[in-house]
């Protein structure tokens, strides 16, 4: 599935929920099936800064596609890191760079937010697309 597909399966799940507490309850429900990260990966390294909650993120670039595993201790935290992180998995690195989260001011999500939730989200947009500049720049000699 391409980004845009992705994005406007996403808006029309969103737009389809009635109210904020129906989306916030979808949020919840991604989180609790995104895909466990190994115990091993929850270090201080790993923890998204500017993020009150806890949530460690363990990206890799796997054959030139970007892939962000993540683990929160707070689950509307975790339901946001996931939303996020699985319309960016699987896109090449320079996709990721060109494609803004758009959808999620369309589907009215950051004006639902806390002020505190719509910092980490911003705090993560950052995070993989830093990472995503970084599998573009050479290996250092």
């Amino acid at each position: 599935m391409t980004l845009s597909e992705k994005r406007d399966a996403l808006v029309e799940t969103f737009t389809l929920l009635p109210d904020d507490e129906e989306r916030f309850r979808h949020l919840l429900t991604l989180g609790r099936r995104y895909p466990a990260l190994d115990a091993r990966y929850h270090t201080d390294d790993r923890l998204l800064p500017g993020c009150i909650s806890r949530l460690w993120l363990q990206p890799e670039l796997r054959d030139g596609r970007c892939y962000f595993h993540m683990d929160a201790d707070a689950q509307i935290s975790k339901g946001i890191a996931a939303l996020m992180c699985d319309f960016y998995n699987g896109e090449t690195p320079a996709d990721i760079l060109a494609t803004e989260p758009d959808f999620l001011a369309e589907v009215g999500l950051p004006q639902a937010l806390s002020a505190n939730r719509s910092n980490a989200l911003a705090s993560l947009r950052r995070y993989i697309k830093a990472f995503a500049q970084s599998c573009l720049q050479p290996a250092s000699a």
